[in-house]
């Protein structure tokens, strides 16, 4: 069996380690046959984007001409000469930006220029010919001494297109992976309006009116409006998950995923894998797998998120924090519905927050969202869905720390102090209003609920670190007791806490519930580990819920 070649992007290192690999080779076909000066394609993260270039740049490059046996047994190499004729005919320029999103405007200016005398070294050899003007060769210089000025950063890819263009005498192939790395990097970090200024007239001056390109092809996420980046230029085409052209070239297809279960003998865990990983739709092609997670789950033969432990989600988590229209749609994705909404896949970056339509195409491109059905396409109405188990999880996390860091953090001060005070009904008040808030976005099931609420309130005690020493499930009498609260103050007030939800056929109101709870608290004497050590002031608290209804007692 071949291995499974975590993180490797690069497409030669790939082939040469014999790793398992997905043939998207048509993905070179398509290229050729697509007839845009400039090729802008966006899909989720960890799709296969940097990996597909990688494959652009290694079949086109001129320097790599005896790359064939790279391509050896793959489909490309099937075809006709229109397409087998292009391996290794072409200058090729490959770019990545996907370290350029900084936290500040001039260390991303810095980064640029160390991208770009990284890659100008790629090219050094022209520096030797007779057919390279000097002045041209001098500005290839400073960028290579890392000695660029902001005007020669800024024409840094036509120069060198043009010097590839005159050393080889053919047009170049311009390669750009992850193009709005450093745009949304700039909107979260709050340096955008510079960053726009500078990547508008990069871009517009590497692609506008360029004679020495052949095509130029764009890989990001988002696709950028146009007026904020690409305005005036011709023969510009993009391609997002809403178009049929390049559907089938990026994520896992339902039939490349059933060569996958029997290459690797999964086919007893074929319907989990699904609802973990499958969902996506691009163009007319539906049953699209993550190929981040699958690879990562054949690794580990765990089902559990993978992609949203790595995908960078600064500007989704900051726009559904930003937002005050989206609570109801969201409690509804997260219980499996589809819900109807206006999507605008231009997405205009500034105020992205206040625009719902905005915010949905945002989480459509991204991965987040699918389209289930178009309602209208004039009025861009379409109903969309979480896409699966591993996107779930991912809007529950975020919602979690936003709840965290943004509601329970105003209050956290007052709310506790109330509880250490024995100001108990204003506590009792003020937490149900956060549980309720809380078990409204996470939708609880009875399964999970005692331990979703424990560790929700073990959470919030660690607020009281510096006074209270915060213990959870040990023993003490003769069972173990959720939660205990231990001051370090003997004179302080001590807490038990138990929670308990109502689940028992016996009890038919939640006052039921909590009448259990005390009982067990009492009979299994989780207060007599306080007693021994000299602890006199214990309140002891049992948290019953029903579904959303939460009470609390205290006795």
């Amino acid at each position: 069996m071949q291995g499974i070649g975590i993180g490797i992007s690069d497409f030669k290192v790939l082939r040469l380690r014999n790793n398992y690999f997905i043939d998207k080779s048509m993905y070179i076909k398509d290229i050729i046959d697509n007839q845009s000066g400039v090729v802008l394609i966006t899909r989720p993260r960890r799709f296969g984007k940097t990996l597909n270039m990688s494959m652009l740049k290694y079949y086109f490059n001129i320097k790599e001409k005896n790359n064939k046996e790279l391509f050896n047994g793959l489909k490309i190499m099937e075809q006709d000469k229109k397409y087998t004729s292009k391996l290794g005919f072409y200058p090729v320029i490959y770019l990545t930006l996907k370290d350029a999103g900084l936290m500040n405007y001039e260390y991303m200016i810095m980064q640029m220029k160390t991208i770009m005398m990284e890659m100008f070294y790629e090219h050094r050899y022209i520096l030797e010919s007779d057919k390279i003007a000097d002045g041209e060769k001098n500005i290839f210089k400073r960028i290579l001494n890392a000695e660029a000025t902001d005007i020669d950063l800024i024409n840094s890819l036509k120069i060198l297109s043009k010097m590839l263009y005159v050393y080889y005498d053919k047009p170049v192939i311009l390669l750009i992976d992850e193009y709005d790395v450093p745009i949304q990097a700039a909107y979260v970090e709050g340096y955008y309006e510079d960053a726009i200024k500078f990547l508008k007239t990069f871009y517009g001056t590497t692609f506008k009116d360029n004679p020495y390109l052949e095509k130029a092809i764009l890989t990001g996420v988002s696709r950028i409006a146009k007026e904020s980046l690409f305005s005036g230029m011709n023969n510009f085409d993009v391609y997002t998950i809403m178009d049929n052209e390049f559907a089938d070239d990026f994520g896992i297809t339902e039939d490349e995923m059933k060569k996958i279960i029997k290459d690797f003998n999964i086919q007893d865990e074929e319907k989990e894998i699904k609802k973990w990983y499958d969902g996506y739709k691009i163009g007319n092609v539906e049953g699209i797998y993550n190929p981040w997670s699958i690879l990562n789950y054949l690794k580990n033969k765990e089902l559990k998120p993978y992609w949203v432990n790595t995908s960078s989600n600064d500007l989704i988590k900051m726009t559904l924090e930003k937002s005050t229209t989206l609570k109801e749609q969201m409690e509804r994705l997260l219980k499996d519905e589809a819900i109807e909404a206006t999507i605008d896949l231009e997405t205009i970056i500034v105020g992205i927050e206040n625009k719902e339509e905005n915010i949905w195409g945002l989480m459509l491109q991204t991965g987040y969202l699918k389209v289930e059905e178009t309602v209208s396409l004039e009025e861009r109405r379409y109903k969309v869905k979480l896409p699966n188990n591993e996107i779930k999880d991912l809007i529950r996390g975020i919602i979690r720390e936003w709840f965290s860091n943004k509601v329970l953090g105003n209050d956290l001060r007052s709310i506790l102090q109330d509880l250490v005070s024995l100001n108990l009904k204003e506590f009792e008040k003020k937490f149900r209003v956060l549980v309720e808030e809380m078990f409204s976005y996470m939708d609880v099931g009875k399964n999970t609920a005692e331990n979703f609420y424990h560790a929700f309130v073990l959470g919030m005690l660690v607020g009281l670190k510096d006074t209270y020493y915060v213990n959870s499930n040990r023993e003490s009498g003769f069972g173990r007791y959720d939660i205990m609260l231990e001051p370090k103050d003997k004179n302080g007030n001590s807490f038990i806490m138990e929670f308990k939800v109502m689940e028992n056929m016996e009890e038919k109101t939640i006052e039921d519930t909590i009448e259990n709870a005390k009982k067990q608290i009492e009979e299994k004497g989780y207060e007599e580990n306080l007693k021994e050590r000299g602890f006199t002031n214990i309140t002891k608290m049992v948290y019953a819920f029903n579904g959303k209804e939460v009470k609390m007692s205290v006795f």
